[in-house]
Parts: structure tokens; C-alpha cells; sequence
């Protein structure tokens, strides 16, 4: 008989430590997007994110100094201030 078996983890953003969840009667899913940067790029992404009102905040949880997890629909919006950002800060060798 073959049988799925199913574990479920929570991260403690402390210790970045996977925990087991036991009790898996209630879990609560959020959709997102998982983003992996350098620390400098991410600091960007949470200061983009803290100037924003408290309705538009993108960032569902900070993982640690180089990933974080992202409401999805903010990806156009933050690939784009990345880039705005990345053209202003390139330098051009002048002519």
C-alpha cells in the first residue's frame, strides 16, 4: 500500500532553524515569491518596501540578510525599481 506522507516546517527566524510542525490540523499557506539577492540588493528591497503605506507593504517574512519572501504580485514593481536603481547607480565612460 503506498501512502503520501506529507511533513510540514516552519523556520524560526531566529535561529533560521527548521522546526517539524506535529500538529498539521490548521497550516496556513501564503502564496509568494521566494527572493535570493546580495545583502546590499535586499537592503534596498526592505527600504523600498518601509517607504511604502502600511496597505501596500509587499514583504511577508525576511528569511535572513539575503532572502526574503514577497507578496507576488510586487515582482513588476520591484524588478523595475531594481532596475531604475542599477541605471542610476552605473557609470557611463564619457565620450
Amino acid at each position: 500500500m503506498f501512502m503520501n506522507i506529507l511533513h510540514f516546517y516552519q523556520v524560526d527566524s531566529e535561529s533560521l532553524k527548521f522546526q517539524k510542525i506535529t500538529d498539521t490540523s490548521m497550516v496556513n499557506a501564503t502564496k509568494g515569491l521566494f527572493i535570493s539577492c546580495d545583502v546590499p540588493m535586499a537592503q534596498f528591497i526592505i527600504n523600498l518596501n518601509s517607504t511604502l503605506p502600511a496597505s501596500q507593504k509587499f514583504i511577508i517574512h525576511i528569511l535572513d540578510s539575503t532572502h526574503m519572501f514577497v507578496q507576488p504580485h510586487a515582482a513588476e514593481m520591484i524588478r523595475s525599481a531594481v532596475s531604475d536603481f542599477r541605471d542610476q547607480n552605473s557609470y557611463e565612460k564619457p565620450a
